[in-house]
């Protein structure tokens, strides 16, 4: 008895140090939510991946396109996640996202001193609902202009 009672303490111990969250911010929880303007499109991806598929590499063929047009602008390449998976990998995940399209550009021609990238996790949702239709428009690389 001693011993069951040790081991479910200790599996609650750990559960509570985990970093994971759960899917649902409580009620009255304030999300920043991300804007979404802007001459350059933004990019989508899959769940949990920062490949590039083909929607994504011609949104970005038009974002070099108008870079290149515009030379005195700079992008900062912001990659966003869902809510969904611990803060940590969702930076993570975010910076590859951005990394991804940073690179993508630069083989088009765009100047890497022009650009750099920030990774926002989950933390600027553009939708802040907790169903698929909101992840999936959440799951992007946004890009903003500065001169």
């Amino acid at each position: 008895m001693y011993r069951s009672k040790v081991v479910l303490l200790s599996a609650l111990a750990l559960l509570s140090a985990c970093t994971c969250r759960p899917h649902k911010k409580a009620e009255g929880d304030s999300v920043p939510v991300a804007e979404a303007d802007g001459p350059l499109k933004d990019v989508y991806f899959a769940f949990d991946s920062y490949q590039l598929d083909a929607s994504a590499k011609g949104t970005l063929e038009a974002n070099a396109a108008w870079l290149k047009e515009n030379a005195a602008a700079k992008v900062t390449v912001e990659g966003h996640c869902d809510e969904r998976g611990t803060n940590e990998y969702n930076m993570v995940l975010g910076q590859n996202r951005a990394r991804a399209a940073f690179n993508y550009l630069r083989g088009l021609g765009v100047d890497a001193t022009r650009m750099s990238t920030i990774s926002y996790g989950e933390e600027q949702p553009v939708d802040p609902a907790h169903n698929e239709a909101a992840w999936t428009r959440n799951r992007r690389d946004h890009f903003r202009v500065s001169q």
